[in-house]
């Protein structure tokens, strides 16, 4: 019986150490990367307090928050530390903040950049919406405008004060009109927020761009190198922007050892780690949702547009559109991290929603080519309750069953840039809205279904 008893005891033993073994080899690498590029980039990006970045931002895994920071003012870098292993994070104005994984910052700082200088005017003398500057006698006369008001405040309230929703901004656009806006207190309309996976919709829009150029085709075969001899090479640019390229993907959050952590944390080169991902489905018969590959088309982006890779964002779609504030950061590689690091403000996310809220179309001018914005919102076949479009999420609902839907109390005809922490840019066509809601809210405890409903009501 004591012999049992011991091997019971061992083997107890054995697996304790095991896992502690486990979790100071992986997590480890995770926390410190999240926590150096995440204080990178809301201090040198944002222009966030550390303080609130730690109340905030840094609570979405235990021990986050705790970790040791060194924030260094002077050379715009964040290193972070624990059990031995530390991840520095740099800052590169016009560029963003880049975690380094392997390679060295010299080099990294070193990479040939070409951006473009900022147009010369002032927002604050121009007109909405190219413009800041709001005209009160052309906003509309039907709006119940204490209604969207007090729709927008409540957006701002905590039900729970325990769990903090952290909303930092609200815009309301309404035929074409901002009819009302607030901001947490240190926001303003000039405030830059991430928008984590609503970055995966500005690729979709400079995808969109490359096809209205002729430079690309939504049926072409991706033009990926690694793919050319296997069977991935009949992945198409369609697969890849539906989430559909049948590449083995696990977009896991809390799972340290998962591809996104991979990708993120581990990898300085995004496009080329998910591009290593082997086959797992025929192209086009599964929906696998997956930052590696808005990643890969990031990089096919890059290799389209050549050395002008850096100024393409932002002359044929940021600057037209009158969004000043916005910026997509690059993986150590030189690769946008067009899945998730891109921020802007309020006011500029809802330019974006405006922008496929009109077809594609701003200030008479096409942006998009014909056909995009359909084409971006049609539900992929393969997504279950057809949700997904091409990095744009839908509401549509099963085909058999339409109130089967991702987003309980949105509209069918929903549209949505749907970023991690409840930030979205919300489109109902028929209302001719865009509703953007930014903050950090990690216990989903948000409702924008509430928000959504009571503007709608108030527009009718």
């Amino acid at each position: 019986m004591k012999r049992i008893l011991r091997i019971v005891l061992f083997s107890l033993l054995f697996i304790i150490l095991a896992v502690i073994g486990y979790l100071a080899i992986t997590f480890p690498p995770v926390m410190t990367g999240m926590a150096a590029k995440t204080m990178c980039s809301c201090v040198f990006v944002t222009g966030r307090t550390a303080e609130s970045v730690v109340q905030q931002e840094l609570q979405v895994f235990p021990g986050l928050a705790s970790l040791p920071l060194d924030i260094n003012h002077t050379d715009s870098t964040v290193t972070a530390s624990l059990l031995g292993r530390t991840a520095k994070a740099i800052f590169r104005k016009g560029l963003g903040c880049t975690l380094l994984a392997e390679r060295s910052e010299a080099d990294v700082r070193r990479q040939p950049v070409r951006l473009p200088a900022p147009p010369p005017f002032d927002p604050d003398t121009v007109d909405w919406p190219t413009g800041n500057r709001i005209r009160r006698d052309t906003l509309p006369a039907h709006i119940d405008y204490a209604a969207v008001k007090q729709a927008v405040d409540e957006a701002f309230v905590d039900i729970d004060p325990a769990k903090p929703i952290f909303t930092h901004a609200v815009v309301v656009i309404h035929n074409n009109e901002l009819i009302a806006e607030k901001y947490a207190n240190g926001y303003d309309i000039n405030s830059r927020c991430m928008g984590w996976s609503m970055t995966k919709s500005i690729t979709n829009a400079l995808v969109g761009i490359l096809v209205k150029e002729g430079q690309i085709g939504t049926e072409d075969p991706a033009p990926v190198a690694e793919w050319q001899h296997d069977d991935r090479k009949n992945i198409t640019i369609n697969n890849l922007l539906q989430a559909s390229s049948g590449l083995a993907w696990s977009e896991t959050y809390f799972n340290p050892t998962a591809d996104f952590h991979s990708m993120f944390i581990k990898s300085d080169d995004k496009a080329a780690y998910a591009a290593s991902r082997p086959l797992k489905h025929e192209p086009g018969t599964v929906f696998q949702y997956s930052s590696g590959t808005t990643n890969i088309l990031s990089r096919i982006i890059r290799e389209k547009t050549g050395d002008g890779y850096y100024a393409f964002p932002f002359e044929k779609l940021f600057y037209p559109l009158g969004m000043h504030t916005a910026i997509i950061e690059p993986d150590a590689s030189g690769t946008f991290v067009a899945s998730s690091y891109s921020y802007a403000s309020a006011r500029d996310w809802a330019r974006l929603g405006m922008l496929y809220l009109n077809d594609g179309v701003w200030n008479n001018k096409r942006i998009l080519p014909a056909g995009w914005v359909k084409y971006s919102t049609t539900p992929n076949t393969t997504s279950p309750m057809q949700e997904y479009g091409a990095q744009i999420w839908l509401n549509r609902g099963a085909v058999n069953d339409s109130t089967n839907v991702k987003y309980k109390g949105l509209p069918n005809e929903a549209i949505l840039f749907d970023g991690f922490e409840e930030n979205t840019v919300l489109i109902i066509p028929s209302k001719k809205l865009v509703i953007v809601r930014l903050g950090v809210t990690h216990n989903r405890n948000f409702s924008l279904p509430k928000l959504t409903a009571a503007v709608m009501k108030a527009v009718q």
